[in-house]
């Protein structure tokens, strides 16, 4: 049988939307919107704090004004989800870029034949990346509220927190994709 010049479908999955994952979970690490506080009692109505695992804002919806590096008085920092988060979130953006290297060299889209087995590896590697970072969002979100804020504040979810979400969920379904790869090689054998 003749090797076929074209890309496995499964690894183009793989490769598309483990990127676009990346980049969701890398805007959901760094852009401070995990959950939004408003209402505060003794605050302006407009007034809207959002925080991140990182830093925190506060934004006048009228004017637009805003400004980050809100000092921490409640202690918010110290909570042990948002902690976690400081911690798995990078390391998923590292495994990620790890998975997409391997993914490439096993994709090789310019050889004859794909490595099956290493696009499969890269699979395993970015499914692990994508759970790395669903899990401090799902703990994130399960304590949103139990996380400490101004009693009477209204808190959501922010923006960051959705896209670490989704980041999640499409870099663990193009790594499923990628291990699909392992069944070319099952068939080789």
């Amino acid at each position: 049988h003749l090797p076929s010049m074209r890309t496995p479908t499964v690894m183009i999955v793989g490769l598309v939307l483990c990127p676009c994952g990346l980049l969701l979970t890398l805007t959901g690490t760094l852009a401070p919107n995990w959950r939004q506080v408003s209402l505060v009692p003794d605050q302006p109505v407009d007034l809207i704090l959002e925080q991140g695992i990182w830093d925190m804002c506060r934004e006048r919806q009228s004017s637009h004004d805003r400004l980050c590096g809100q000092s921490d008085e409640l202690g918010y920092f110290e909570q042990v989800p948002v902690r976690v988060a400081q911690g798995m979130m990078p390391t998923s953006l590292a495994v990620t870029l790890l998975g997409l290297l391997v993914a490439t060299l096993g994709v090789r889209c310019w050889q004859k034949e794909p490595r099956h087995l290493l696009a499969g590896v890269a699979g395993l590697v970015l499914l692990l990346s994508g759970l790395l970072s669903l899990v401090p969002a799902s703990w994130y979100t399960h304590e949103l509220w139990a996380l400490p804020a101004v009693p009477g504040s209204t808190l959501v979810v922010g923006y960051s927190l959705v896209l670490s979400y989704l980041g999640s969920c499409l870099e663990i379904l193009g790594g499923l994709a990628l291990t699909l790869s392992f069944h070319h090689c099952c068939k080789e054998r």
